[in-house]
């Protein structure tokens, strides 16, 4: 395995000596910041991304409801979305204050709300922009900044359209690229359909490493479990994973000893327990409501005895008004833990 490039600011923040970092995926709607809590607790190491927020949205919204999060939540990446070099600038330096790690640009998503606003996944389609907000960012960023996007889209070849952005946006510095291993259809295909349909090409993002091999380049798209994880891992230096971790989050348990070189230990479930409570607790006391919290919650026991009664309860108890965190309890109440965290990790 060739020598893992690793993105700078994240340099002595994990106990990994070997630069490799295991992302948990940005995805708009579900990695909120109750989300990245959650996930927080269950993995100590991960990097963790925002969902993708909008420059023009930071710039004349709600910034504390938009940037804000806990502090346990570090590594954490803020995604930004636009194409205006001057609104990104203007987002970098807001943003500043909020103490992210990282700032990555979305060159990836296909949703229509995205395409409409010229940005993200059809940017592949102008790189010389992609390039000019990269230069932007980077001139007033106080952290790496970093781009995540597909292979190509449409009818674009990817050994063209893939290096050529590549190589326009680390021109202007950026410190590191995550690829997500598919071409976006802009044209025919809903984002659902995006994430599924066309084929994945890992073997495309292993020569782009192979091409660039001191820049770090992570892999996204279609990957399940940790297996699958350390596989690639061979090949690139960071892996990201997305629904797989939103939809069984136990997988996250095993990240700190199987990626990071931790001590193996059993998964506290009982701790996990009672810092969700309390946090939903607090979250409650400022006006929120307990699915907020609950609704990230849904998919931890999958596979385990007892997890499709888990699922009831989050899913329908806790929308009820005047949920407290009693529901938590009777959620977790409800699952037979005994039988052990591997049938969990390997559902």
């Amino acid at each position: 395995m060739q020598q893992q490039a690793q993105i700078p600011a994240l340099q002595g923040k994990s106990h990994c000596s070997n630069g490799k970092i295991l992302a948990v995926a940005p995805m708009i709607d579900w990695t909120d910041r109750h989300c990245r809590y959650f996930h927080r607790q269950i993995s100590g190491e991960a990097l963790l991304y925002t969902e993708m927020v909008v420059a023009d949205a930071i710039i004349h919204g709600p910034r504390d409801r938009l940037l804000g999060h806990d502090v346990s939540e570090h590594p954490l990446a803020l995604q930004l979305g636009g194409s205006d070099p001057a609104k990104l600038t203007e987002a970098v330096r807001i943003a500043e204050a909020y103490r992210y790690d990282e700032i990555n640009l979305n060159v990836g998503c296909p949703s229509d709300r995205v395409q409409s606003g010229t940005f993200g996944a059809c940017l592949m389609l102008t790189p010389e922009t992609v390039a000019a907000s990269v230069a932007a960012m980077k001139a007033v960023a106080k952290v790496p900044v970093t781009v995540k996007c597909r292979i190509g889209v449409d009818e674009q070849d990817p050994e063209q359209a893939l290096p050529d952005l590549m190589e326009r946006v680390l021109d202007v510095g950026a410190d590191a690229i995550w690829i997500h291993a598919r071409k976006a259809w802009l044209k025919g295909l809903s984002p659902k359909e995006n994430r599924d349909i066309p084929p994945l090409d890992y073997e495309i993002v292993y020569r782009m490493k192979q091409r660039f091999p001191d820049v770090f380049i992570g892999i996204n798209g279609g990957i399940h479990t940790l297996d699958e994880a350390v596989g690639h891992f061979a090949h690139v230096d960071g892996v990201m994973l997305g629904r797989a971790v939103y939809q069984n989050a136990a997988l996250l348990a095993e990240v700190d000893h199987r990626i990071y070189g931790h001590p193996a230990t059993e998964a506290d479930w009982t701790r996990l327990r009672d810092t969700m409570m309390a946090y939903a607790e607090r979250h409650i006391a400022r006006g929120g409501r307990l699915h907020h919290v609950a609704r990230h919650m849904v998919g931890l026991f999958t596979g385990l005895p007892g997890a499709r009664r888990y699922r009831q309860i989050l899913s329908t108890d806790a929308g009820k008004p005047g949920a407290g965190p009693e529901v938590i309890a009777a959620a977790f109440a409800a699952v037979d833990l005994s039988s052990g965290r591997d049938e969990a990790l390997s559902a």
